[in-house]
C-alpha cells in the first residue's frame, strides 16, 4: 500500500513538474520572442554540408631520423591512430645518429565556399607554405587549389578553385548580432573525419588570446578539433558567422573552448584579398593597454573599460588629433569600447582617409577628437609587447607603467612595467610576486617598457629561469622564478 502511495506521488509530481516545465519554456517563448532549440539539426546539416570542402595540403619538410615520430595537423600522430600506423619493422629503423631526410608532410584543414565560381576561404596556418593544396568536395570531387591571398595577422587565406559547375556557397550573417548564449554548428574535417557536424552556443565574444594585433574572436564549446581549421560557424539561419581557428587545449584535443573569427571582420579582409590580392589596414598610431580595475580608479572611470592609451606615435594621425597618452578611449565611431582588443580591429577596418569622431576620457572627463584615418605600413607600427610566453609559463601579467600611475604609486619616474595579475598557484605567485608591483629590472638588465620586457622575458625563459628586481611600494628587492 505504502509502495503504491509513493509510487502515486511520484508520478504526479512528475507530471506537475513537466506541466511546469512546458508553461516556462513557453513563457519564456513569449517573453523572448525566441524559439526554443529545434530537436534536431539534421536539415541545416544537410542543407550546409554541401559548402564545407576539406582541405588536404602537402609540404617538404626535414623528418627526423627515428621513424616513430609521426605528424598529424602540426602535431604527433595522436595514440588512437599510432596504434594502427605506427608499427615499423625493427629492421627497418636507420642507424642511431643518422641525419634527418626530406619528406612529404600531409596536413588537414577545411574551407568553406564563398561563390559559385569557386573562391574557398580558410585559415592561413592551414595553406601557409605549402607545396600543394588540394580541395575535396562532398561529391567526392578533387581539385587543385590556388592561392589567391593570404593575410596571416588575421589567419585568412582565399583559394580559388576551377570547378566543372556552379558550387553551392554560403550566405554570410552578421557576428555583430550574436548573443552569448546563442546556438551555432561547426561543420568540418577533424582528425580526417570529413563532414563532421558539431553544436554549441557561443559562449563568449571579443575574445583575445595574444597571438596578433587583431583579435576579436567567437568562443564556442562547439566541439573543434585539429583539422577543423578554416571549417564555418553557422548560426540557425544557416549563415556564417565565424569562420573556426583556434582551440585552447593542454593536450591537444577539445576540452570545450573553441575560437572562430567573426564573419564581420573576416569580409572586409576576404573582399580586399578577392579584389586587389593584398589587404590595406588603417592606422591610428598608439600603443594601447587593458584597463585593470586598479587603473579604472586611477583614471577616474566608473568601471574597467576601454583601451588605455600608454603611448603616441610622432606625427601619427593620433597625434595630429591631439591624442595624449593616459586618455582612454571609450568609443571609436559611435561603437562603445568594451575591451581594449576591440580598438585595433576598428581601426584596422577602416578606410584609409576617412575621418572617424574617437571619445576619450581624459582627467576624469569626456572629450572628442576628430580622427583621420591614415594607412598603416610596417613602419609605422609600435612595437607589439610579447608578454604572451611570460603570462604562459609563470603565471605573471604586465602591463605599460603610465606616469599616472607612477605617481600613484609613490615612484618618481614610470621606470618598469606594472604587474597586472598573478595567476594562482602559478611560478609568479610562488615566488611571492603580487598585483601592484613594479618590475624594473630582468636578469639586471633595466626594463624601458612592455616592449622591451617582452624581449627580456623571452630570451630569459629559455634558459628556464628568471631574475627579477620588483619594487614593492619604494622598496627593492630581487625574485628568483624556476620553470624548470
Amino acid at each position: 500500500m505504502n509502495r503504491s502511495i509513493t509510487t502515486l506521488r511520484a508520478g504526479t509530481a512528475a507530471r506537475l513538474l513537466t506541466m511546469f516545465s512546458l508553461t516556462a519554456l513557453l513563457m519564456l517563448v513569449a517573453t523572448t520572442g525566441r524559439a526554443a532549440p529545434p530537436p534536431s539539426f539534421a536539415d541545416l546539416a544537410e542543407k550546409l554540408g554541401p559548402s564545407v570542402v576539406n582541405i588536404y595540403t602537402t609540404q617538404t619538410v626535414q623528418a627526423p631520423s627515428s621513424p616513430h615520430h609521426f605528424f598529424f595537423e602540426g602535431e604527433e600522430l595522436p595514440e588512437l591512430f599510432r596504434r594502427f600506423f605506427d608499427s615499423p619493422s625493427p629492421h627497418s629503423r636507420p642507424p642511431r645518429g643518422t641525419p634527418p631526410r626530406e619528406m612529404q608532410r600531409t596536413s588537414l584543414g577545411s574551407g568553406v565556399i564563398i561563390s559559385p565560381d569557386g573562391y574557398i576561404v580558410t585559415n592561413n596556418h592551414v595553406v601557409e607554405n605549402a607545396d600543394s593544396i588540394n580541395i575535396r568536395l562532398t561529391n567526392f570531387e578533387e581539385y587543385d587549389a590556388e592561392v589567391v591571398g593570404r593575410d596571416p595577422k588575421t589567419d585568412l587565406a582565399l583559394l580559388k578553385i576551377e570547378a566543372k559547375s556552379a558550387l553551392p556557397a554560403v550566405k554570410m550573417g552578421d557576428s555583430d548580432a550574436l548573443r552569448v548564449g546563442d546556438w551555432v554548428i561547426a561543420i568540418g574535417n577533424p582528425f580526417g573525419f570529413e563532414q563532421t557536424v558539431t553544436a554549441g552556443i557561443v559562449s563568449g565574444k571579443g575574445r583575445s588570446l595574444g597571438s596578433g594585433p587583431y583579435e576579436n574572436f567567437i568562443q564556442t564549446d562547439a566541439s573543434i578539433n585539429p583539422g577543423n581549421s578554416g571549417g564555418p560557424l553557422f548560426n540557425l539561419q544557416g549563415e556564417m558567422v565565424g569562420i573556426n581557428t583556434a582551440i585552447y587545449s593542454r593536450g591537444g584535443g577539445n576540452i570545450g573552448i573553441g575560437f572562430a573569427i567573426p564573419v564581420n571582420m573576416a569580409k572586409n579582409i576576404i573582399d580586399q584579398i578577392r579584389e586587389h590580392g593584398t589587404v590595406t589596414r588603417g592606422w591610428l598610431g598608439v600603443l594601447i593597454q587593458h584597463v585593470t580595475p586598479e587603473l579604472a580608479r586611477q583614471f577616474q572611470l566608473d568601471r574597467p573599460i576601454g583601451a588605455l592609451v600608454g603611448e603616441v606615435s610622432p606625427e601619427s594621425p593620433a597625434a595630429e588629433a591631439g591624442m595624449r597618452p593616459g586618455d582612454v578611449i571609450v568609443e571609436y565611431d559611435g561603437k562603445k569600447i568594451t575591451q581594449m582588443s576591440m580598438v585595433p580591429t576598428l581601426v584596422s577596418q577602416t578606410p584609409v582617409g576617412q575621418e572617424v569622431l574617437v571619445k576619450v576620457i581624459r582627467r576624469g572627463q569626456e572629450q572628442d577628437l576628430l580622427v583621420t584615418i591614415g594607412k598603416l605600413d610596417e613602419d609605422d607600427q609600435l612595437p607589439v609587447p610579447r608578454t604572451q610566453e611570460a603570462e604562459e609559463k609563470l603565471g605573471l601579467g604586465a602591463q605599460e607603467l603610465t606616469e599616472e600611475v607612477a605617481r600613484s604609486l609613490g615612484l618618481k619616474d614610470p621606470i618598469g612595467v606594472l604587474i597586472s595579475h598573478v595567476e594562482p598557484g602559478s611560478p609568479a605567485q610562488r615566488a611571492g610576486l603580487r598585483r601592484g608591483e613594479v618590475i624594473v629590472e630582468v636578469n639586471q638588465q633595466p626594463v624601458g617598457n612592455l616592449a622591451e620586457y617582452g624581449e627580456m622575458m623571452e630570451q630569459a625563459l629559455e634558459k628556464g629561469e628568471v631574475l627579477l628586481l620588483v619594487n614593492r611600494g619604494g622598496q627593492h628587492r630581487y625574485v628568483a622564478i624556476s620553470i624548470r
